[in-house]
């Protein structure tokens, strides 16, 4: 069989039409209700019939006409995925504080350990991230020489650039930390590379001992000391201060959020195998790999979360639950500090609809091509809800009409007209 070339996004959905069935034979940890519903939302995405969608009208001319289907949101779906890297950015943007210099963080998890993390997902995620921010805390507190507690947005990745899973913590980390017994924010000119290295490998392999309470995690531990005398991969990126920087969110956004693979990644499909390019983060070169479809599916939907499971969370100074209180304390904290960076960090707004549609194409979706006029929402249908919203049927129902009370004309006796929205019905003049 050989596969149709349809537009790029689809050729992702079609592999999945296809051998979704097929794969989850294959692989029944897969045939549970969970993943075919997010396949099934991601299949029907785009198309109003099955997702619902969002009718205008122009109310001026009542010529120009504008459908949208609703998106379906499905973590598999690549046509909802740069919709949800906005969302992130204007999320996480408007969570720095100003005046305060930001560094991105990577913390990476060996390949002896990877099978361990992709069996135990649901047990050692939620701690993984937590263990990244016991690390960087216990680093910075170390180089200062007093308890700090930093900020950190952190954002888990369990996929490489070539698809395969490798789990690994991407952190927005603040360079220093709050000192609460002095009220005042420790700035920190370098971390230690060194030091991160061997505090992330103690405090992972910890964490893994904790939670994982098995012979063999004990055996690969042993291995982990013995074989990574250095301490685990970890990279830190240059500081760089908010005037410059405009948006550390924006710079980060493009891979921390991305999902496995991107549509202009997909070079061939011929119905039984799909090739693919990457950059290679040994080689930095572009790499082409060719699987079989089960493969690139499984690719897929191995970095899918447990439902519920949140992938972006926000610790020490930036945890949401004490932001705005302390936010202010460190800006009063850092105005009595000479030399410390000032600038502001750029609100990033999210983006609707319109505004994603006018930048990809260049043309308004909201403008009425015939008297150019701004149309206006004429009918909200969904599957499962029916019609929510239905413009004509408000109109003759009374919603333009005039509340007020008015003369009746003449030959009409002095009798008065009302709107339709006080439900009296419009006299017929002439008639007593």
């Amino acid at each position: 069989m050989t596969a149709e070339a349809p537009p790029a996004w689809n050729v992702f959905k079609q592999i999945f039409a296809q051998h979704w069935g097929g794969f989850t034979r294959v692989y029944p940890r897969y045939d549970t209700r969970y993943y075919d519903g997010l396949v099934h939302k991601m299949l029907a995405c785009g198309n109003p019939e099955q997702m619902g969608s969002l009718e205008y009208r122009c109310l001026h001319c009542g010529e120009g006409t504008h459908r949208v289907a609703m998106s379906c949101k499905s973590s598999l779906c690549l046509r909802c995925a740069k919709v949800y890297v906005d969302n992130w950015v204007s999320q996480v943007s408007r969570m720095l504080h100003e005046g305060v210099i930001y560094r991105h963080i990577v913390l990476t998890v060996p390949e002896i350990l990877r099978k361990t993390f992709y069996q135990q997902s649901q047990a050692v995620l939620s701690p993984f991230m937590r263990c990244g921010v016991r690390c960087l805390d216990d680093v910075f507190s170390r180089v200062s020489g007093r308890t700090l507690q930093g900020g950190y947005i952190v954002v888990i990745q369990t996929h490489g650039r070539n698809g395969r899973y490798n789990p690994h913590l991407h952190m927005i980390a603040t360079s220093g930390g709050w000192d609460p017994p002095a009220s005042q924010w420790h700035h920190l000119d370098y971390v230690p590379y060194r030091l991160l290295r061997k505090k992330w490998q103690w405090h992972l392999l910890t964490m893994l001992r904790q939670t994982v309470k098995t012979h063999e995690m004990d055996r690969l531990v042993d291995v982990c000391y013995t074989r990574y005398r250095e301490g685990f991969v970890t990279n830190v990126q240059k500081g760089d201060v908010p005037s410059r920087y405009q948006s550390l969110a924006t710079y980060l956004a493009k891979y921390v959020v991305s999902p496995p693979i991107s549509v202009r990644r997909i070079d061939r499909y011929d119905g039984h195998s799909v090739t693919y390019h990457y950059r290679s983060h040994k080689t930095e070169r572009v790499e082409r790999e060719t699987v079989d479809v089960y493969t690139f599916i499984g690719r897929m939907v191995q970095h899918v979360f447990p439902k519920g499971f949140q992938r972006v969370r926000y610790y020490g100074v930036q945890a949401t639950k004490t932001f705005a209180k302390i936010k202010r304390m460190i800006h009063d904290a850092l105005a009595k500090i000479q030399g410390i960076v000032k600038g502001a960090i750029k609100i990033i707004a999210a983006k609707t609809y319109r505004e994603r549609y006018q930048q990809s194409t260049g043309r308004d979706p909201l403008l009425c091509p015939h008297c150019h006029h701004e149309m206006g929402v004429w009918k909200i249908w969904h599957p499962a809800y029916g019609v929510l919203h239905d413009e004509l049927g408000a109109i003759r129902r009374g919603k333009y009409a005039s509340k007020e009370k008015r003369a009746a004309p003449e030959g009409a006796h002095g009798r008065a007209l009302w709107s339709a929205s006080h439900r009296v019905s419009l006299p017929l003049f002439g008639l007593r």
